[in-house]
Order: structure tokens, then C-alpha cells, then sequence
């Protein structure tokens, strides 16, 4: 309808991403991401096949990219509430239990704040 705003998503990805994971998904099927806020992944979202990864009960999902659901910590998702995920692809080795290890491509999390009207259109705004 004229005059409706589109919703805003949590989370997107660039083409290379989506390029990435559905080389992925052929390979392993359905997929999920999990973003946490360790010291060794923080800016990696770790990519696992759907089942081999357990979901705490405090886990958030984002959204979902190329059919793939988005989830992050609790904690990360109160630092990060304000911002979208963007998620990348640059070169290099993924995480080790990430499904984009081996590939010389690993996915990257970038981030652009929300701007006041924006964060007035969220659930929970």
C-alpha cells in the first residue's frame, strides 16, 4: 500500500554472503548462525548445521538470511539491540567449528546503528 514502511530487519547480508551460504546449504542443508560475544569469534558469526547446534534458552533470533535463522546471545543482543547485522564475507579461515572453515572465505559481522525513527519502528522500540 502507498505509504507503508517496509519493516526493518535485525539482520541482512550482502550478495557474497548469500553467495557463500548457499554454497554452504548445498553442501550440508539447512543452516543456522549463532552470533556470541566470545573472545575468539566476537566479529565471526559461527555457521552450523540445524541440530548440531543447541540453543540456549536465552538466545535471540534476528531474523533469518538466505533461509537461514540469526541468532545471538542474550548479552550480545542488549549491547547490539540498537544496531542491524550486516552479515559478510572476507577473505580468510572461518571459525573451527564453523561450517565456512576450508572454504578461504569466512563470514564477518559488521554493523550500522539504527537512527532514532528507525528504532522507534522496532518491536519493543
Amino acid at each position: 500500500m502507498p505509504g507503508e514502511v517496509a519493516p526493518l530487519e535485525r539482520v541482512t547480508a550482502t550478495p557474497a554472503a548469500l553467495d557463500l551460504l548457499a554454497e554452504i546449504q548445498a553442501r550440508h542443508g539447512a543452516v543456522l548462525f549463532h552470533q556470541s560475544g566470545g573472545c575468539c569469534d566476537g566479529s565471526s558469526p559461527m555457521c552450523y548445521p540445524v541440530g548440531e547446534f543447541i540453543l540456549g534458552d536465552r538466545d535471540v533470533c534476528l531474523g533469518e538470511i538466505g533461509g537461514a535463522e540469526v541468532y545471538i546471545g542474550a548479552d550480545q543482543y542488549a549491547a547490539w539491540r540498537h544496531t542491524q547485522l550486516i552479515i559478510d564475507v572476507v577473505p580468510g579461515r572461518g571459525g573451527m567449528f564453523s561450517l565456512d572453515n576450508g572454504t578461504e572465505r569466512r563470514f564477518l559481522t559488521r554493523s550500522r546503528a539504527f537512527d532514532g525513527s528507525e528504532m522507534c519502528r522496532l518491536p519493543g522500540g
